[in-house]
């Protein structure tokens, strides 16, 4: 808004008898200053200073687990992890442009086994430029996560139960999933909002494996993009319901003789109310292609579902069951049942624990699992 006060005033002070010994020369000369002066307090007052913010979120798990299978004897794990450390560096250029970034490393550190495995990842998560297009409408460029499920693109310890994420998204969707590219949002005043992305796809060199087939925008193979979309409704207070449609034509990137196209469907819906939240999750990707078909893996799902109740403003429990498959028969299906406790001494500090009971055909992994995180 224009500041109107200061040529105001002097246009009173030019019109009062306390000024009239000023030469015509000199007043034309403060009126020049004063106006230039006022311009500078608008400019000040419409435009936004630049802004740098670093932010960050860390947990450390524990886990204790014990696998029992027929005819063989049972193995433990017990396990202290830290398992991420992130660190966001965002900067604001003006009011419309910005950009936001995300550092990770994984498992504390980076080393070289004896086996070949790698001990721990450093990596670049988002790293990308938002433009506003309007009040309703932006863009995005760079490396961007995937706008799919729930724990994907919210993905901070406090947010969530449960020491580990769930299984369904980690395995099916993959979370954490990103992609470079570009991609639009937006969003109405009705409570509808939309994501549209044209990026990377996966790579997977056997024509099936998603979660391994993430480039993780490193030198990504980019014969064959991807195309995502999603609609969210978020108009009824306490109420998300969202669907994400992704395909890709080419999981192998044009490396093998059949191509392997891929279609994912996912849906989800969080309803709370007062201290009650339910949320509910379903996925499925449907691959074509003979090496899809020989390894009966040409179609991947898996659902949850997940109650919770706040007790207090810092004490909350949950159950979660937990059902996926990647590839078929009986005795590839996969269950999981998690119940636990979270307690957050603070909103952006949580300490949490939870039992598991997972099952695939004969053989059962139990245990508990204790975890600390936070978030700033």
């Amino acid at each position: 808004m224009k500041s109107k006060k200061i040529p105001f005033l002097i246009s009173t002070l030019f019109a009062s008898q306390t000024v009239m010994a000023i030469s015509d020369a000199d007043i034309s000369e403060l009126r020049q200053q004063v106006t230039a002066l006022a311009q500078q307090v608008e400019d000040s007052q419409t435009s936004s200073p630049t802004t740098t913010s670093i932010g960050g979120y860390g947990e450390l798990h524990y886990n204790n687990l014990t696998t029992s299978q027929t005819g063989k004897a049972d193995s433990t794990k017990k396990e202290i992890d830290f398992h991420r450390f992130v660190l966001f560096f965002g900067h604001e250029f003006n009011d419309k442009i910005r950009f936001f970034s995300e550092f990770e490393v994984e498992h504390a550190l980076v080393k070289d086994t004896a086996d070949g495995t790698n001990g721990g990842e450093v990596e670049v998560e988002q790293a990308y430029v938002e433009f506003d297009l309007s009040n309703q409408h932006n863009a995005k460029a760079g490396m961007i996560i995937v706008p799919v499920g729930i724990i994907n693109e919210t993905h901070e310890p406090p947010t969530f139960y449960g020491v580990e994420r769930n299984p369904v998204e980690k395995v099916i969707l993959p979370t954490t999933w990103w992609n470079g590219g570009l991609m639009l949002n937006g969003r109405s005043r009705s409570g509808f909002s939309y994501d549209l992305m044209i990026s990377e796809g996966l790579y997977a060199n056997d024509g099936y494996s998603i979660r391994t087939g993430r480039q993780k925008t490193s030198q990504a193979k980019a014969n064959d993009l991807a195309y995502t979309g999603r609609l969210k409704y978020t108009g009824v207070p306490g109420l998300e319901l969202a669907a994400t449609a992704r395909y890709e034509s080419d999981l192998s990137q044009g490396t093998l003789a059949s191509k392997a196209s891929a279609t994912l469907l996912e849906t989800h819906v969080i309803y709370s109310v007062d201290r009650f939240t339910l949320k509910g999750l379903y996925a499925q990707w449907d691959i074509s292609g003979s090496a899809a078909k020989a390894a009966n893996a040409n179609q991947s799902s898996g659902y949850y579902i997940e109650p919770s109740y706040k007790l207090t403003g810092q004490w909350g429990i949950f159950g979660r069951y937990n059902h996926w498959q990647t590839v078929s028969g009986s005795a590839n299906t996969e269950t999981q049942t998690d119940v636990g406790v979270n307690y957050w001494p603070h909103p952006d500090v949580v300490f949490k624990a939870d039992f598991q009971w997972h099952s695939q055909g004969n053989i059962k992994t139990n245990g508990f699992n204790l975890g600390v995180g936070y978030q700033f």
